[in-house]
């Protein structure tokens, strides 16, 4: 059961890092043309991204709580050792922190009065959740290009 939770972790987080990037961009395009409303592509795209999010995280978690190098290997020991650090509790943080901002993004789009505020919530808020989702992922044994 891990190996299927590490592995669909690891590449649907590809789709999830596509999908937000692609509604960060579409949102600065728009927010900068001022004529597409949010309610249609935009929205979708906003939306797609945080759902996908969701799902990652949830998948982050149940592999935190049940594999050795999560939740289990917490010690001081290892806080010494720079890739247990990042796998106990760099990673995990960072993607909670990325995964909240995104939502708040999507909550602020939808309170914004206007379609350019809409766009602009969604270029701000997922756009730093973006940056702290790319700061801390495993890139050194990640699975690119595989």
């Amino acid at each position: 059961m891990e190996t299927g939770l590490k592995h669909f972790h690891s590449f649907f987080a590809y789709a999830v890092l596509l999908l937000v990037a692609v509604a960060v961009i579409n949102a600065i395009l728009a927010r900068n043309n001022g004529k597409r409303p949010f309610a249609g592509n935009g929205r979708k795209l906003a939306l797609f991204g945080l759902i996908a999010a969701h799902v990652q995280l949830l998948f982050g978690i149940a592999l935190y709580l049940h594999s050795p190098v999560g939740l289990h290997s917490f010690s001081g020991a290892n806080m010494g050792n720079s890739m247990a650090r990042l796998y106990m509790l760099e990673h995990p943080l960072m993607m909670i922190i990325g995964v909240v901002l995104i939502t708040m993004g999507w909550s602020k789009a939808k309170k914004a009065a206007d379609d350019r505020g809409k766009y602009g919530a969604v270029a701000l808020w997922y756009g730093i959740g973006l940056v702290l989702l790319l700061s801390r992922i495993p890139w050194a044994v990640w699975p690119v290009g595989a």
